[in-house]
């Protein structure tokens, strides 16, 4: 198992972040560059309302025309901006046969990635249709009806016109086979589900005592969390799929085959509010079908259930019970339905008049088109009314819609929910630029301590004043993936701002410093922070290699520079290695200083060579001793120092540090801090050299890293102090 251990600082840094500063950390990878041109986040508002119309005969309207309809929102008229009529009635209009919605883009990329395909056949007139098999918690006699009734359709019913596609959800959820009209394709995967696709775990009640079945145990479990979450991976799972259909502008039907979905009560609201939610912006209708078909409930139970606990078998609780449970996970299904504009489907053994009111409501319909003149997003429910200027005609269509919800009516678990998909995406906002840094230090032979670094502009964060300060909070959400799939690592954590003067804050940068222990390999990295007063989010992605040292020459860990050194606060986790005698190196990863600050460096050796008669270690400071010299003595003996290059030549070289301890014992580390002062320095761009040399071993390592250094800003009032 992989640990994780978090190291949290906060800190506010002096000196103003360059645009030109970012290339120096040669760590942003290039599809979230901050600076990227070109571009362009597009959204649209459009509200689809698919509308059918009917005479007094029950016979389909077809010569409607835009000026004859009337479009309200809650009781506000809306302009119709789109108008379009879809006719799948006539037989030249089906297409080609063997045809395939997607084309060269395989069905699992169209909706299990969600990427982008163009469609190779023009869906117009052609009637599209979904079936959504929920194998998760059915048992095998309801898989071979759900799958029955789809092979019955397919055989007997299916129409030219019809473009079919097959997803099923067991373990996992699967893209079996992409929209088509060819019947023999469709038999043949419909034939591969098996009885054994599903878990069969029943989700209808909760653990009690009273009613429940008698197996000889003392224990009673309690399945309402599994409730829970067993309905958040269904509706989680529908609106996935949602998302993936919203690529095709043509009204979708979904016929849902399942055996219910039992809510916890307000647990699965949220889930169920964007199911539907998304659902509606894809133009998507849900007709849910209860597989379970007409049910008789015995006062004892079932002949293959075990006998009841109590006397409900006696005074009609448990028949009224297993009804209680029935209708709670059909509500759910209805919920789904009625909110999409689709119809359920329930307590019947022929499963047919699914498929026959699905081919009816999309015969021929209208599809109109709006973008509301209410621009609050509060994801409230907003009713809609359609009519039209003939009195003799019926119109179905849905009765309403759940809006977006902007980032300042999005509840606490909306917000959370914002943060993961944000993470999950994998086009991040940008909004907020951010910039990043990792160094590595080993901990033992099979782990090594991650230091990471993440760096705001304070100019992006704003404050709002309240006793006396000004405050803001960040959230930051990140992960750490294996090889770019294996979870290894997770952070989340909110930062608090109040400083005295928001002014100095936007003239200087918010650094955040976590760390993660991992052991050797290849990582990725993904960190998103999000700014609570807006809702402006950033993304900041990165591959870190963590090295095995076990082969290497010299030993060494990277080299961390940094302008700032700050007093360590105690905290909880792995020891920070840029924690020594009570003070903490923060990490410049720009590698932009200025003329009148410090460069600290510091960086560890570790397992370095031992060797008898060596002498001691000099003082490092610049008066004389007048102690007596000390006796060479057995120990190890590291050689380091520091030269600045400018085109290739040598501009500065400190004087040569030695040392002959080992700082930390248990983790074989021989520790180098440098302090460079940068006043002697022209401004300029330049190559750093870090030099270091085992003695005894006869092993080197000369690193290099790029470093820019500016003038000084001018003299200004002192800088506030943030709390974090």
């Amino acid at each position: 198992m992989w640990r994780i251990k978090k190291n949290l600082a906060a800190f506010l840094m002096a000196g103003l972040l360059l645009q030109g500063a970012a290339p120096l950390a040669g760590r942003q990878s290039s599809p979230q560059a901050p600076a990227s041109p070109g571009r362009i986040r597009v959204t649209t508002e459009l509200v689809l309302v698919n509308v059918v119309a009917h005479d007094k005969k029950g016979n389909l309207i077809r010569d409607l025309k835009k000026e004859d309809f009337t479009l309200l929102e809650d009781g506000k008229k809306q302009d119709i901006s789109t108008f379009d009529f879809e006719n799948v009635d006539q037989l030249l209009t089906a297409g080609a046969p063997e045809a395939t919605v997607s084309g060269a883009e395989s069905a699992g990329n169209l909706l299990r990635t969600g990427k982008k395909a163009v469609p190779s056949l023009d869906a117009r007139d052609r009637r599209l249709m979904l079936f959504f098999f929920d194998f998760s918690a059915m048992d095998p006699e309801q898989i071979d009806r759900a799958v029955g009734a789809a092979k019955t359709f397919v055989s007997t019913t299916m129409q030219p016109a019809d473009l079919v596609a097959l997803v099923s959800l067991a373990t996992n959820l699967h893209v079996d086979l992409d929209f088509t009209d060819d019947k023999q394709k469709l038999s043949a995967a419909l034939s591969a589900y098996t009885p054994g696709e599903g878990q069969g775990f029943d989700n209808g009640s909760t653990g009690v005592s009273e009613g429940a079945a008698e197996t000889g145990g003392a224990f009673i479990a309690d399945d309402t969390d599994y409730n829970t979450f067993s309905a958040d991976r269904k509706l989680l799972a529908l609106q996935s799929l949602m998302q993936s259909l919203g690529k095709l502008s043509q009204k979708k039907s979904l016929i849902y085959f399942s055996n219910g979905i039992s809510q916890s009560g307000m647990d699965n609201q949220s889930a169920l509010r964007a199911a539907t939610a998304a659902a509606v912006k894809a133009n998507v209708s849900i007709y849910s079908m209860d597989i379970r078909g007409l049910q008789a409930f015995p006062p004892g139970g079932e002949a293959q259930a075990a006998s009841l606990h109590g006397q409900s078998a006696y005074s009609g609780q448990s028949v009224l019970s297993d009804l209680n449970n029935n209708l709670s996970s059909q509500e759910t299904l209805a919920t789904l339905s009625s909110d999409t504009g689709g119809k359920v489907f329930f307590d019947s053994n022929d499963f047919s008049g699914v498929f026959s009111q699905v081919q009816k409501d999309t015969s021929a319909y209208y599809v109109l088109g709006f973008t509301s003149n209410n621009p609050v997003k509060d994801g409230r429910y907003r009713h809609l009314k359609v009519q039209v200027n003939r009195a003799d005609l019926k119109l179905d269509y849905r009765s309403g819609y759940y809006p977006d919800r902007d980032f300042e009516h999005l509840n606490k678990a909306g917000r959370e929910q914002q943060l993961e998909d944000e993470l999950a995406a994998q086009l991040s906002q940008l909004d907020v630029p951010l910039y990043a840094g990792a160094a590595y230090f080993r901990q033992d032979d099979s782990h090594y301590y991650i230091a990471v670094s993440l760096v705001i502009p304070g100019s992006q964060i704003p404050f709002v004043t309240e006793k006396d300060k000004d405050n803001a909070t960040i959230d930051i959400i990140g992960q750490v993936l294996e090889g770019g799939k294996f979870p290894a690592g997770r952070l989340r954590d909110t930062v608090k701002l109040a400083v005295d003067s928001t002014q100095q804050v936007r003239r200087k940068n918010v650094q955040y410093s976590t760390g993660f222990v991992l052991a050797p390999g290849v990582y990725h990295l993904k960190f998103i922070v999000r700014e609570n007063q807006t809702g402006r989010m950033g993304a900041f992605e990165m591959d870190v290699q963590v090295p095995d040292l076990r082969k290497a020459p010299l030993k060494m860990s990277s080299v961390v520079l940094s302008s700032l050194r700050t007093p360590a606060t105690n905290k909880k986790g792995a020891p920070n290695p840029l924690v020594r005698d009570q003070m903490e190196t923060v990490p410049n990863i720009t590698h932009v200083f200025t003329a009148d600050q410090h460069l600290y460096l510091q960086y560890e050796v570790y397992d370095a060579a031992k060797g008898k008669n060596l002498a001691p270690a000099a003082a490092n400071d610049q008066t004389e001793s007048k102690a007596p010299a000390k006796a060479p003595r057995d120990g190890v003996r590291v050689l380091t120092s520091i030269e600045f290059l400018q085109g290739g030549v040598k501009v500065y070289e400190s004087k040569p540090v030695m040392t002959n301890e080992l700082a930390v014992p248990e983790r074989r580390a021989v520790i180098l801090q440098i302090d460079v002062p940068l006043q002697t320095l022209k401004p300029g761009l330049y190559v750093c050299q870090v030099n270091v040399i085992d003695d005894v071993a006869g092993t080197f390592a000369f690193p290099r890293f790029p470093l820019l250094i500016r003038e000084s800003a001018p003299s200004g009032p002192p800088a506030g102090k943030a709390g974090m």
